[in-house]
């Protein structure tokens, strides 16, 4: 299992951006081999699935509420996933987490689900004021 850690969370107005960082802990040859993705959590609720991106980037899911406003990328040579956030609005607000799968490959036609990533950080929050 990865080790991963986010920044890049903070307080914002509704209309700002933010990008989160994450930082795998294992080898650039490991990193470059598994799913990366971002999920997002507000008390009492479930974690949602935010985004998603393969191994090498070809391929990328966003859930429906942020498909326009948020990109996922990644840098194999460094150990890190990126998600860029812009447009930001009051629903927005969670602690954001980064997630790794060894295993799942990441298709075009369905959303990866909790149960298909094995490492996770520790969240970083977001919190978007009107």
């Amino acid at each position: 299992q990865a080790q991963l850690v986010e920044s890049g969370g903070g307080s914002v107005q509704g209309g700002s951006s933010l990008k989160l960082s994450c930082a795998a802990d294992v080898s650039v040859r490991a990193f470059s081999t598994y799913t990366m993705g971002w999920f997002r959590q507000v008390p009492g609720k479930e974690r949602e699935f935010v985004a998603a991106i393969s191994w090498i980037g070809g391929t990328k899911k966003y859930a429906a509420s942020v498909k326009g406003r948020f990109t996922i990328s990644r840098d194999n040579d460094k150990n890190m996933l990126y998600l860029q956030m812009n447009n930001l609005e009051l629903g927005d607000t969670a602690v954001y987490y980064c997630s790794a799968s060894s295993h799942y490959i990441l298709v075009q036609s369905t959303n990866p689900t909790l149960l298909d990533f094995d490492s996770w950080g520790q969240g970083t929050q977001v919190v978007v004021s009107s």
